[in-house]
């Protein structure tokens, strides 16, 4: 029995030992490079580096590897192979100059679980990509943009919110679930036709849920799924909540379809889903995504895409603005020059506001609000910064290394509105400002979320002076997820 047992042993240390040889010979021969390829630091067998990766400020660290390495450079996320790009010119090459070749997003195992196929606005590809996007810009032209109505409905979500500013009657507060509250409102207009109510219990449980996913989404938690999806898949953690969250909001986009359905007009769509049901009645094919189950993840998409970062970049302005006052008074004079403290603003405004312009841009650039980007794929061989790049690898644009690039801004960790300004004080663009990216993948909402900024921005400091609890200095660090956030901040908003 004894030596029964010693022989079944050796067989288990066998097994075991086999299956380590395997691993560890389909790691190397996975780790092998083509030549020329990007350099990199060293990485753990089968773990890559997804462990030297700083989780509280990924994208720092992934901004100084550059230093080391180059602005091309490989890092492992588990077996798995990516490319980051960095800097101004080295991004621009990728999704400006190539970007045909760098258009499509790489498969994602937690992508997958979520928009299952070939699905949503983000993470599609191909017909279903083009055409969905093309649909969702036009859409946002007739009920957004184009719509005369527009700015006026933003003017008075403004109003709502300055309301609700005025009820905390001088007292500090968390200035971020109103902005969340009134933002979000602006694309729940276009998608479902309809603005909530503050105190709407749906309303709220969709922002929580939405608010949550996007900061799982753009955790460590999503690399370490993706990295093992086969374990993590079974394990508890956070990373669970990332479909949770996303279910939750699942279920209540379609309670809105289904109201949608009951008193569709075909003759007069009144939003986003109204003409996606209308288009689906006459479309059939479903290489163009035109079915609910698609519908639902692209309002997702908006939703995602249609509050959390402009709620994020007028959050960033609030703490910008406090932690430098003089700036504060510099952006009310003009507005009180320009506009007065009565009339309501305009986006025929902003050419005379060219001071204001570039604090809001400063803002956005200083805001960092999505630091990296979403993930690309090399539809063919190509290279990059004299690097080859093959066919199928997975590569990260870092919006950061632009945005804080040396080579393009005076002052690239300062708050300094005049990076945005001549000697003359009149507003100038800038190449390397790039937070709604460029290229094929460029945010399809930009035209939208600037309007909002604009007109929600210039409406608080025409009404409003902001300020926080005496001796604090309000963090310019954030909590990074999808989405950059401010760490939890209270304000007083004092009326003007």
């Amino acid at each position: 029995m004894r030596r029964w047992s010693f022989f079944l042993w050796l067989d288990l240390r066998g097994i075991l030992l086999f299956i380590l040889i395997v691993l560890l010979v389909v790691y190397f021969l996975n780790k092998k490079d083509p030549p020329n390829f990007p350099p990199g630091p060293p990485a753990l067998p089968l773990l890559g580096n997804i462990f030297n990766i700083e989780p509280k400020q990924p994208h720092i660290y992934l901004t100084k590897l550059a230093d080391v390495y180059g602005n091309v450079f490989c890092i492992r996320l588990g077996r798995h192979k990516t490319v980051f790009v960095s800097g101004w010119k080295m991004v621009k090459e990728a999704i400006v100059t190539q970007a045909d070749n760098f258009v499509d997003r790489p498969y994602s195992p937690m992508v997958n679980r979520i928009y299952s196929g070939n699905s949503g606005l983000f993470f599609s590809n191909g017909k279903v990509w083009r055409r969905q996007r093309r649909f969702a810009m036009a859409m946002l032209r007739t009920f957004g943009l184009a719509k005369n109505s527009m700015e006026q409905s933003i003017c008075e979500e403004s109003r709502h919110l300055q309301e609700a500013m005025e009820k905390e009657e001088g007292e500090p507060f968390d200035p971020m679930p109103l902005l969340n509250n009134a933002v979000a409102n602006i694309i729940c207009q276009i998608v479902f036709g309809k603005r909530f109510d503050y105190s709407d219990h749906n309303f709220q449980s969709m922002l929580k849920n939405l608010i949550e996913m996007a900061y799982l989404e753009g955790s460590m938690w999503a690399l370490l799924y993706d990295a093992f999806p086969a374990l993590m898949r079974h394990l508890p953690g956070p990373h669970n909540g990332i479909f949770s969250n996303s279910k939750s909001l699942e279920t209540s986009i379609r309670r809105e379809i289904e109201r949608h359905k009951l008193d569709l007009d075909p003759s007069n769509p009144r939003d986003y889903i109204d003409t996606f049901l209308i288009e689906e009645k006459h479309n059939r094919r479903n290489e163009q995504g035109f079915e609910e189950g698609n519908l639902v993840l692209c309002c997702l998409d908006l939703f995602l895409a249609g509050s959390e970062t402009t709620s994020k970049t007028l959050q960033w302005g609030l703490i910008y603005l406090i932690n430098n006052p003089h700036i504060q008074d510099k952006v009310q004079a003009e507005i009180d020059r320009v506009i007065g403290q009565t009339r309501i603003p305009t986006m025929a405004d902003r050419p005379n506001l060219p001071y204001t312009d570039a604090v809001i841009h400063e803002i956005q650039r200083m805001g960092n609000i999505v630091p990296l980007n979403g993930f690309r794929m090399a539809a063919k061989d190509t290279t990059l910064g004299g690097y080859f790049i093959p066919k199928g690898t997975s590569v990260m644009p870092n919006l950061t290394s632009v945005l804080f690039d040396k080579t393009e801004w005076e002052t690239p960790d300062t708050f300094n509105p005049r990076h945005f300004l001549d000697a003359k004080g009149r507003f100038v663009r800038r190449d390397a400002f790039l937070p709604f990216s460029a290229g094929k993948r460029a945010c399809l909402g930009e035209g939208l979320a600037r309007m909002e900024l604009f007109l929600f921005f210039v409406s608080l400091f025409q009404k409003f002076c902001f300020s926080t609890l005496d001796g604090v200095e309000l963090s310019t660090e954030g909590i990074i997820g999808a989405t950059r956030t401010p760490y939890p901040f209270k304000i007083y908003a004092k009326a003007r």
